[in-house]
């Protein structure tokens, strides 16, 4: 058991030694130096230009959302407006129905009034006519000829 430990261990251990003998160590020269540092420099002047992208477009949104938050202030003001055009002509349609049936009865009523008092003028010459064609036989005649009698 001990000697399987030990192969393990070597084993496990010459693996170790061969892994560092196939790493190749880069050389970091001045070179690659100054060319993260102008990265860098290059990736802040990026940034600080999106920041300023992000800042303008932020202002123009506003704008936008002003522009939209007007027009629509302007659309409930027509539909305010609507409603109450709407409620006026509804208004001015009832109240004109409401005087041509007040009109109709009004002027109706001295019509009706005038009709029963001429029915009644009638009916009280046609019983004077009768009365008078009692004694006037022509007159009977007369009337017979029409109905009357």
């Amino acid at each position: 058991m001990k000697k399987l430990l030990f192969l393990v261990f070597v084993l496990l251990f010459s693996g170790f030694l061969k892994a560092q003998k196939l790493q190749v160590v880069v050389p970091y020269t001045l070179a690659d130096r100054d060319r993260a540092i102008l990265t860098d420099a290059k990736i802040s002047t990026l940034d600080a230009k999106i920041s300023a992208l992000n800042d303008k477009m932020e202002v123009r949104f506003e704008s936008v959302d002003k522009q939209f938050m007007y027009q629509q202030k302007q659309i409930d003001d027509i539909k305010t407006l609507f409603y109450w055009g709407f409620g006026i002509l509804i208004s001015l349609l009832l109240f004109m129905f409401g005087y041509m049936i007040w009109d109709r009865r009004t002027a109706m009523q001295p019509a009706l009034e005038r009709s029963s008092i001429a029915e009644e003028n009638s009916r009280t010459l046609l019983t004077m006519l009768r009365e008078y064609s009692k004694k006037h036989a022509d007159l009977a005649e007369i009337l017979r000829s029409h109905g009357i009698l």
